[in-house]
């Protein structure tokens, strides 16, 4: 969060509600980046989570503005889970053995213990996720064929965070290039990772630790925006929306502070200035 611990509402007056697509809501990374919009009750959450015990994780622990789904999504059609050996690595495609061959404990962690038939909803057929403002991804590998499926939800969003990878740890998979083009043709441009992830490559060992990185970079969280050389095309209340996302969510305060500009520019107003100035 940027300017300190201030929130966005805290700064600027502007209580803005979010609405947040989580897909792949598994909490195993620890908590989202809109945990913090959540608990000051600016945000409201659908997830789908296909793990049974993922998914009872969530329903647990989940407050009054968050509902959760067991369904698998991608384009509508029946696919093959491959479930391996670590959970994060369960996917729709197969593990590339070549690829995780490079580095240490991929080749375990990657292997496939299970094959389950299942059928995926695409997210423009779930009625539950019109008018989202955030959508985030995390399904190893299938975060294009959601967003090909998803064409109706990424008119109303603003900001999409979806895992790429820079090589193909799973066969056919789509990289961060082809994420990138399909997006920057929906109105989205690239704005950061959140984080970047590199591997050292076997045989070389670094601090005896196999989550060490080094030089290759293998995959991240990329954040995509819309295009803050269009602006005009955004009502008012999507100019804050964002901008509430970017300060809260990814400490984005220059971003944040174009999108205030455009605000203060069509109503006259000094939320930019109030908001520079507690940076």
């Amino acid at each position: 969060m940027a300017a300190g611990s201030r929130s966005f509402r805290d700064i600027t007056g502007q209580d803005i509600r979010i609405k947040a697509i989580d897909i792949g809501a598994n909490p195993i990374d620890g908590d989202p980046p809109y945990a913090a919009l959540l608990r000051a009750g600016q945000a409201e959450v659908v997830g789908f989570e296909p793990d049974a015990a993922a998914l009872s994780t969530l329903n647990a622990r989940k407050g009054p503005h968050e509902r959760y789904f067991p369904h698998a999504v991608g384009d509508g059609g029946r696919h093959t889970l491959r479930v391996c050996q670590a959970p994060g690595m369960t996917s729709l495609l197969e593990p590339d053995p070549a690829t995780l061959a490079l580095f240490h404990g991929f080749p375990d962690w990657g292997r496939v213990l299970d094959r389950v038939e299942l059928d995926t909803v695409r997210l423009d057929d779930v009625p539950e996720t019109e008018g989202a403002d955030l959508l985030k991804l995390d399904i190893q590998g299938a975060e294009l064929m959601v967003l090909r499926h998803a064409e109706a939800r990424l008119r109303d969003a603003l900001v999409v965070q979806a895992e790429v990878e820079f090589l193909p740890l799973y066969k056919d998979q789509p990289l961060f290039g082809d994420v990138d083009a399909f997006l920057r043709g929906q109105g989205f441009a690239f704005h950061r990772f959140f984080p970047l992830n590199s591997r050292v490559m076997s045989p070389m060992v670094v601090g005896g630790s196999p989550y060490a990185g080094l030089s290759q970079m293998v995959w991240a969280d990329a954040i995509f925006i819309r295009d803050l050389t269009k602006l005009a095309a955004l009502p008012d209340r999507a100019l804050l929306a964002m901008a509430t996302i970017l300060h809260d969510c990814y400490a984005s305060a220059d971003a944040a502070l174009r999108l205030l500009m455009e605000h203060d520019r069509r109503q006259q107003g000094g939320l930019a200035g109030r908001y520079l100035g507690a940076l």
